[in-house]
């Protein structure tokens, strides 16, 4: 749509400022007052870089308003270097980071990058001039203008500012290394070229050193004879012996590390903390054994996760649902603020999960995570989750009990963030429920790598990549028949050898941990919870919908909302005349998914004492040994299938050599309760707004345009 209209290049028409536009002397007092820094952070921009450009070709308005403005910042600065005042070129990039930059791409900031400039603002007062943006995102490349006079002592400073904020949030935004301050020169040539030709046209000595390894996993024949050529261009005439024996030398320690540089979690030293990891969260031993045993036989498996394909998979009928995206019945109003005045309701927000998706595999705890600006902060997933039941607990007049569920994962970081943030300033009751269950990876079946690769769809690649790839799934098919397929998986640290068991455990865990213990003796009023995944922004505890639930009189109630194209992993479907909600993992087809007309939000209303009676429980039974109660989850969770997904992990060792396993692990889902024909569930169709959830960051921009945002915002009252 630009073609005829965009001025745009690939390299851009640009004018170098040579000595006679910006002299040596202005040169050098930029170079004595910017500080060049790298924040740590490593973030994929390429949904920043879609937003951008979509804006750019709707010509979205006050985006373009921001791009003129950034027109006269430019002259600004081409005009205070020309003049050689760089006090006023500092004051230009502040106001472009200010201004047109966080209007074309909201998520250009973050809270790290936002404490480091005010704590450097706060320490040097006057003596601290500008901002200045280096990238997409930022986190990473950054400058800072300070006072020349201050720039040496405030060098080591800086470092130590930037190291302090990013332990503070290290397990909330992804960072990748420590952050560093540059030491630089103004590069008058810019990029630069030698073209080498000959015996002299090869790479530098620890390229070869890294890639020599990976090239010897191959068979010859698969290493494209420019390679070959490459390599021994490079040992028969390299000159310098001594750099020749350095490269031997880290080659050997990656083709042949010695026992140590692997890690085993099975070692001595590591042996213990597997225990603990076991004692700590749950590890059920007997269920470890008959999921072992179940895979062996093959009674469950990723061929076995979907549904027979006989079964018939059809959308729900009108009377199926409650439609209240209208709103809610009055007399429901009335029902749900009775309840909630009388302190019956209490929210649970899912938090056990890391959120993969969210920052694409990074190490950071998805609930802490602060993804948004509002009311002049960076607010996490929790804070806007707090802020919520703070304006609930207002409305009604009630102290509003609010349970975030946790994991080994999770447990530690979210503690930590809410004690460093004082609980967000929440002063209701406030609970973590820390996970009693945890799964032990196991090394995969054959039969299901092959259902993975061969059964289900794959991209074809080209012949040579074909090959490679072949020979990698090779390979790995031999190391699972070597370690021994539903053995558990040990060659790792002891984190990565466990995984959460699916979120149908966290409810459970409420009951086994003894949080809902706790709750119902303080709350002894206590009747419903609101259970909701983290990025589930929207749901809090609505009167009307509470309302329905108890005139229903169900043990569930299920949120749905109206599908759209990108709503995938499960829906309200009728399964052979049954309403259920279907997970995608079972669904039969592919194609069964896009003909149900609703997605299940996974929030869900919860009648508490009817579902302690499914566990065979009551409120005194919580008081009992954990063992007991143990056995009744136990009992309740063999009705219910159990998914095989297989999952890559990460193996370091050696020097810095990383190779990655296909592991399996299982899970149950919390919508497969609705399958269990003695559970009374009802389903309500809510607002797109209260049910959207966040997965991923490329939804930022969209829902913070279709009036989600606002409609979070309107929910909040932050401290």
């Amino acid at each position: 749509p630009e073609y005829g209209v965009s001025r745009g290049c690939l390299l851009p028409r640009h004018e170098i400022l040579g000595p006679e536009q910006v002299s040596d002397r202005v040169r050098k007092e930029l170079a004595s007052s910017l500080i060049l820094v790298h924040g740590g952070m490593a973030q994929d921009v390429g949904p920043i870089l879609e937003m951008v450009t979509e804006k750019y070709l709707l010509r979205a308005g006050s985006e373009w308003k921001a791009r003129q403005a950034m027109r006269g910042i430019f002259d600004g600065i081409t005009d205070s270097l020309a003049d050689g005042d760089i006090r006023r070129l500092a004051e230009y990039t502040t106001e472009n980071w200010n201004g047109p930059l966080k209007t074309i791409i909201p998520w250009v900031t973050n809270r790290f990058t936002e404490t480091i400039i005010h704590r450097a603002r706060a320490m040097l007062g006057p003596q601290f001039w500008g901002f200045l943006m280096l990238g997409g995102m930022s986190g990473g490349g950054m400058g800072l203008f300070v006072d020349p006079a201050r720039r040496a002592s405030f060098h080591d400073e800086l470092t130590e500012l930037m190291r302090q904020t990013k332990h503070e949030l290290d397990d909330a935004l992804p960072f990748a290394i420590e952050p560093v301050v540059y030491d630089f020169r103004i590069n008058d040539r810019g990029s630069v070229a030698e073209l080498k030709s000959g015996t002299a046209a090869h790479m530098p000595a620890r390229y070869y050193a890294i890639q020599v390894p990976a090239l010897s996993r191959l068979p010859r024949e698969s290493v494209p004879l420019l390679r070959r050529a490459d390599l021994d261009n490079f040992t028969s005439r390299g000159e310098d012996a001594a750099e020749l024996l350095r490269v031997l030398r880290v080659m050997v320690n990656h083709m042949f590390p010695a026992p140590g540089a692997i890690i085993d979690a099975e070692a001595s030293g590591a042996r213990e903390e597997v225990a603990q990891i076991k004692r700590d969260n749950g590890f059920d031993a007997v269920q470890h054994e008959q999921i072992r045993e179940d895979l062996k036989r093959g009674r469950i498996g990723l061929s076995r996760n979907r549904l027979p394909a006989d079964t018939e998979i059809r959308d729900i009928e009108p009377g199926d649902v409650i439609d209240v995206q209208a709103g809610c019945p009055n007399d429901a109003v009335r029902t749900g603020t009775e309840a909630l005045r009388n302190g019956e309701a209490a929210v649970v927000s899912l938090a056990a999960g890391v959120g993969s998706r969210w920052t694409r595999g990074a190490g950071v705890v998805k609930a802490a995570n602060p993804f948004v600006s509002l009311d002049g902060a960076h607010r996490s997933f929790m804070e806007i989750h707090l802020a919520k039941s703070r304006l609930t607990s207002g409305r009604f007049g009630v102290d509003l009990p609010h349970v975030f569920t946790t994991s080994f994962l999770t447990h530690g970081p979210i503690a930590k963030h809410l004690r460093l943030n004082d609980n967000h300033g929440y002063a209701g009751p406030l609970f973590l429920s820390p996970g009693r269950s945890i799964g032990m990876r196991l090394v995969p079946m054959v039969r299901d790598l092959r259902f993975l690769w061969e059964e289900l769809p794959q991209e074809t690649l080209d012949e040579y990549k074909q090959k490679v790839r072949a020979n990698i799934r090779a390979a790995l098919i031999a190391w699972a028949r070597e370690r021994g397929e539903a053995s558990d998986y040990t060659e790792n640290v002891p984190q990565q050898c466990f995984h959460p068991p699916g979120h149908w455990y966290e409810i459970p865990n409420l009951l086994r941990n003894g949080v809902l213990a706790r709750l119902l003796t303080e709350r002894p009023r206590l009747q419903y919870l609101l259970v909701h995944n983290i990025d589930t922004l929207g749901a809090d505890l609505d009167a009307g919908l509470l309302g329905l639930h108890i005139r229903a009189g169900d043990t569930l109630t299920f949120e749905v909302i109206p599908r759209r194209m990108g709503d995938l992993g499960g829906g309200l479907a009728r399964v052979n005349g049954r309403v259920r909600l279907l997970e995608g993992l079972a669904q039969p087809r592919e194609s069964d998914e896009f003909g149900l007309r609703y997605y299940n939000s996974m929030t869900t209303w919860v009648h508490i004492d009817k579902l302690l009676a499914l566990f065979g429980l009551t409120r005194e039974h919580l008081r009992e040994p954990e063992e007991m109660i143990a056995e009744r989850v136990r009992t309740v969770a063999a009705r219910l299938p159990t998914y095989v997904t297989i999952k890559e992990v990460k193996r370091r060792w050696g020097h810095g050599q990383e190779d990655v396993f296909p592991v399996s692990q299982t899970e149950k889902l919390w919508g497969d309760m609705t399958s269990l024909p003695d559970v009374a569930c009802g389903y309500v169709v809510v607002p797109r707004l209260r049910g959207q959830q966040l997965k991923d960051v490329a939804q930022l921009d969209p829902w913070a345009n279709d009036g989600s945002l606002e409609h979070v915002r309107n929910l909040c009252r932050f401290a």
